[in-house]
């Protein structure tokens, strides 16, 4: 899956700790669920509070914006009931902030205020809000609201619990072959590489990343005695291999926040002339996103050692690729940007080790 992102929260200066209240209740299945209230108000916290006090919920307070981020970053919160108008940001920059990052962007958020007017409620779903109340608030619709909410968070939890479960099956695939150790690692981020190189959105980026993990995940059903033969297939055997890319689609396409990642799953096998599999698909008709990782599945390939051939130099991975262009089966646009990018990387590693070498020039044969 996509490495963390570390966000570093505007400084307000000194940050006080935030409060923390236990609430006792009724037994309950699981741990209880954590609500942080964001309010600069203490009378408004203790309405919240109050409101909530026979329910199994984990109650934390923070005064300010500052404080709720340090505490989102540091802390497991399952909903935010967000006030409108907040020292330092609004409640609408807040949630904007939550939204944007990865980590809190499926925390439900309730916004509420005392200031009458739809433009209010306009402002706050606009920032991300899911939920938006006016004062005075009724203790039946909150808790109501904030039940069915807390619901829906249970279900992305167990989206994501399910998600998380694949990804560990992809590296399931990868841990058996020895020389395949930390392929799809160097694949998910030489495919991020390149789709930078080529301006690609966030959410492109996002599904390369994953495509790097999940693109050879079919590869689970497929037989040792098939997946690790050293000699030539049969053919027989060859059709039993190149039902992989169709098998993995299968696996995730239950998965609706891995659709984006289904064209590369099933398509990184395809060939520019059409001569690939599974479905012959030629050109611009095979997506953008499988050609990338394709170009960067083929070098990992090619400078790694396998089970039939040496690991290859750059150099002679960079000089095979371009005879693959040539030959009609590779993108012949993308193979030499990725060219370019690893060029570029690797004279910043170089330069690294040791500054003289920064305009070190890597001779690619022909």
């Amino acid at each position: 899956m996509l490495a963390k992102t570390t966000v570093t929260p505007p400084s307000f200066g000194v940050r006080p700790a935030p409060a923390v209240a236990f609430f006792e209740a009724e037994e309950h299945s699981g741990p209880p669920s954590t609500i942080l209230i964001v309010d600069s108000e203490e009378i408004n916290r203790r309405l919240l509070k109050a409101i909530f006090k026979t329910a199994p919920y984990r109650m934390l307070e923070c005064r300010r914006a500052s404080e709720a981020m340090a505490l989102l970053q540091s802390e497991k919160v399952d909903l935010v009931i967000l006030d409108l108008m907040l020292p330092e940001m609004s409640g609408p920059e807040l949630c904007r902030w939550m939204k944007a990052d990865r980590r809190t962007q499926l925390i439900p958020v309730l916004m509420i205020t005392n200031v009458q007017g739809v433009e209010n409620e306009i402002v706050g779903i606009s920032s991300g809000a899911d939920e938006f109340l006016i004062k005075p608030l009724h203790p039946a619709v909150v808790r109501t609201r904030i039940r069915a909410m807390l619901r829906n968070k249970a279900l992305i939890d167990s989206l994501e619990e399910a998600e998380t479960i694949l990804f560990a099956l992809a590296q399931t695939v990868e841990q058996r072959d020895v020389y395949t150790g930390q392929h799809c690692q160097r694949l998910a981020v030489a495919s991020v590489r390149l789709g930078e190189a080529l301006g690609l959105s966030h959410s492109d980026l996002t599904a390369l990343y994953r495509g790097g993990y999940l693109h050879d995940i079919g590869k689970i059903s497929i037989p040792d005695a098939i997946l690790f033969k050293r000699g030539l297939l049969s053919e027989q055997e060859w059709g039993v291999m190149r039902s992989h890319p169709i098998r993995g689609e299968e696996i995730c396409r239950p998965m609706k926040s891995l659709w984006p990642v289904l064209p590369i799953i099933r398509n990184h096998h395809e060939r520019w002339d059409g001569s690939g599999y599974p479905d012959g698909l030629a050109g611009e008709d095979i997506p953008l996103l499988a050609r990338i990782l394709q170009v960067a599945d083929i070098y990992d390939a090619l400078i790694t050692e396998r089970p039939y051939k040496p690991a290859l130099s750059h150099e002679q991975a960079f000089a095979l690729m371009e005879e693959e262009v040539r030959r009609g089966w590779r993108d012949p646009e993308l193979v030499p940007l990725f060219v370019s990018a690893i060029q570029t990387k690797i004279a910043a590693d170089l330069s690294a080790i040791d500054p003289s070498l920064e305009n070190m020039s890597i001779e690619v044969s022909r």
